[in-house]
């Protein structure tokens, strides 16, 4: 291999690995220099909101936005269809079908561990519930934009250039539940948990072509447990005035202390989604 073959491919674009590169090269300027601006203001906003390290939320998701726009309309001007965020993407009806794929699961999941005695609901410090409500959808609405930019977006587009599709969804679902280890209360089931709904989103980005689809099924999936039943989400605490439903089961089924989605339950949820998108057929061409 030349030199120049080691950089370029054979239709003359640079190859997958520096593009991505690149592109983590970028969200590590922007969003060190957004860091620096918000540092003074994280305290307040972690007060305000009830949660740990907004900003570094906020900050990481502006970052990832702008790699995008540079990446997509500066560098190599590609199209926004390349990451599956066009205008047709951005339909309610997609909207909708990923919020009720992202929802269901968990919601199925939490009743059935609720009804068996194994997550009870118990009072707690009384509080605004809408106030906490609206905070907490503002605060996982950004929270899963920035995953989904990160493990959805244009890395795994590229990595689809250089691998193949179904290469990159696995190497890009494995990432997703490593970036997790470091999530308060987290073991080997849990971690297993969130790499397989890495694959559960990646299907339903594939179903649907929209990254907006699988943003809408990541929030829904986190709101159902940070919302309406004040539980952990992904091992992270939430407020909860007012009432917070706790562990009362085997960590098996209930997930221990890093909530429900990292139990059996679940599980079975994430399989008969992908089960359902797989059989329904994709939009997206996986070679």
């Amino acid at each position: 291999m030349t030199a120049r073959g080691i950089f370029r491919s054979s239709d003359g674009g640079y190859r997958a690995l520096w593009r991505i590169l690149a592109f983590l090269g970028l969200v590590s300027l922007v969003g060190g220099a957004i860091t620096l601006v918000l540092s003074p203001f994280a305290s307040a906003a972690d007060r305000f909101t009830g949660v740990e390290n907004t900003l570094d939320t906020f900050g990481l998701t502006i970052a990832l936005i702008i790699a995008h726009v540079l990446m997509l309309k500066k560098v190599e001007h590609r199209p926004w269809s390349y990451v599956w965020l066009d205008r047709i993407a951005a339909r309610p009806g997609l909207l909708g079908f990923g919020a009720v794929l992202g929802a269901a699961p968990i919601a199925i999941a939490s009743l059935v561990l609720i009804v068996l005695g194994w997550l009870a609901v118990q009072p707690s410090a009384p509080g605004s519930w809408l106030a906490a409500a609206l905070k907490m959808t503002l605060v996982l609405g950004v929270a899963a934009v920035g995953e989904e930019l990160f493990s959805r977006g244009y890395m795994l587009a590229a990595m689809a250039d250089g691998m193949g599709m179904r290469a990159a969804v696995v190497v890009s679902s494995l990432a997703f539940g490593l970036v997790h280890l470091g999530n308060p209360g987290v073991t080997a089931q849990p971690v297993i948990l969130v790499t397989l709904g890495g694959f559960q989103l990646a299907a339903v980005l594939l179903a649907t072509r929209s990254l907006y689809a699988s943003t809408a099924a990541h929030l829904a999936w986190n709101w159902v447990m940070a919302v309406p039943l004040h539980i952990e989400v992904s091992g992270i605490p939430v407020p909860h005035p007012g009432y917070k439903t706790v562990d009362a089961g085997p960590d098996w089924a209930t997930g221990g202390p890093w909530g429900p989605e990292g139990g059996a339950f679940a599980a079975v949820g994430i399989i008969a989604v992908i089960g359902y998108l797989y059989f329904r057929g994709t939009r997206t061409p996986l070679t």
